[in-house]
């Protein structure tokens, strides 16, 4: 019986799975719950969070509390989906709706797969850049090396890749522990800003970086990717072994992405408080940011940290980037491919744009890029997001255990912020506003 978190193919049913768990079981769901957050806290919500906190001050800090929460919402749905069925969001697509659907969604899904990857690639080269004083290039190159580091790890065995994980998030945890401090921000202001702003949906630049941040922080392929990561053998109508399953997925999502929560918040909050408020405004490049955090806030730890945090992040989201391949692949297409080859064609098609984009607007250009994948991440989204409420609510494939009441309220409400944001953002762009 197979029942390795990362393992993507179904499991059949087994009675002895009714029996409680081990504690190896329960530590899955951990490095589950870590792999899904780590997609939350990438390269791209870096662009995001650094733009919004440099030129609007603590006012997006709102949309990040929200996206988050809708984040650990859907995210909820996804295992509880996966938990259930025994079936992943992809496969659930492809047995449910027309073929000519399902190949549109599987299309829809790896554009997304590919736009996180270039934030990725752009992220690592920059941080690489301001480590080791190599050209982006370079950098963009020697980041497709650290994607078949990182899969290397898997040699030694699925939980040293989880561990690796999950301590690469405690560093950058508390590397904006000690920027926090350093940037002394004020948090009267911050606690203001996350009241939502009537502006965002008015002012173009808000708008644009709204919806930045929602796709940086609700990604779709981070949806597909959890159900297929906690699918678990329970015996057939066996509801307290599904029960068991579900609270130990469950403390593993909400725990994980609220550390991703806080230190998404925590860049944005660093951003505000060193940039906005020294007045420089127009701070939206990552290197820029490195290089004047420093003498901004007094240390030099602070550039140490900010690229060291970044190259972290950028490393650990190219494992859940290869595991959502995986995942689409094999629910929508039911190709399987093995893990480096998997990864070799997302990451070489991510190359393309990452090299373009360094190579004709140099070192200054490179946010524009990660902003503008996670708004292509943001118009994707409703493609995931409605089928998997679609699902979750049905009585007939999730039994006494669909999604109902108040949850389903909130996830359709969720559903249909995102689809008005992103119709708002392509209005607005068709508009030349």
């Amino acid at each position: 019986m197979n029942t390795n978190p990362f393992a993507l193919h179904p499991t059949r049913r087994h009675p002895s799975d009714g029996m409680p768990p081990r504690p190896a079981r329960r530590l899955s769901f951990i490095g589950a719950g870590a792999l899904v957050a780590v997609g939350y806290m990438d390269p791209g919500n870096w662009a995001t969070a650094l733009s919004g906190g440099a030129s609007y001050g603590y006012q997006l800090l709102s949309v990040v509390l929200l996206s988050s929460l809708t984040a650990m919402l859907l995210q909820w749905v996804s295992a509880r989906v996966g938990v259930v069925t025994g079936r992943d969001l992809a496969r659930l697509c492809r047995e449910r709706y027309s073929r000519r659907t399902a190949f549109a969604l599987w299309i829809a899904s790896e554009i997304a797969i590919i736009a996180c990857d270039v934030a990725e690639v752009v992220g690592s080269a920059v941080a690489l850049q301001m480590l080791l004083g190599v050209s982006l290039t370079v950098g963009v190159l020697l980041s497709a090396v650290s994607t078949f580091a990182m899969l290397a790890l898997q040699r030694h065995g699925q939980r040293t890749l989880e561990a690796f994980v999950v301590a690469l998030i405690l560093f950058v945890g508390m590397c904006f522990v000690v920027e926090l401090a350093l940037a002394q921000p004020d948090w009267h202001a911050a606690l203001a800003g996350t009241v939502p702003d009537p502006r965002i949906v008015r002012d173009a630049g808000m708008l644009w970086l709204a919806a930045g941040i929602l796709g940086a922080t609700v990604m779709p392929h981070n949806l597909y990717l959890h159900s297929a990561l906690v699918k678990e053998s329970v015996p057939d109508g066996d509801d307290a072994a599904i029960a068991q399953v579900l609270k130990r997925a469950n403390v593993g999502t909400f725990g994980a992405l609220s550390v991703a929560f806080l230190i998404n918040a925590a860049l944005l909050i660093v951003s505000a408080a060193v940039f906005h408020a020294h007045g420089h405004r127009n701070v939206s490049d990552l290197a820029d940011a490195q290089a004047l955090i420093a003498p901004l806030v007094g240390s030099h730890w602070a550039a140490i940290l900010f690229a060291a945090a970044l190259l972290a992040c950028g490393m650990n989201a190219t494992v859940t980037g290869t595991l959502a391949g995986q995942a689409v692949m094999e629910g929508f297409m039911r190709l399987t491919l093995p893990r480096w080859q998997r990864a070799l064609l997302t990451r070489g098609l991510a190359l393309g744009p990452a090299l373009v984009a360094v190579v004709l607007f140099g070192p200054h250009g490179s946010n524009q890029l990660l902003v503008a994948s996670q708004v292509v991440l943001s118009l994707q989204l409703p493609l995931a997001v409605v089928p998997l409420v679609r699902f979750a609510s049905d009585s007939r494939l999730m039994r006494g255990w669909r999604v109902r009441r108040v949850p389903l309220v909130l996830a359709w409400l969720a559903a249909a912020a995102i689809v008005a944001l992103n119709a708002a953002l392509v209005w607005q762009v068709v508009a030349g506003r």
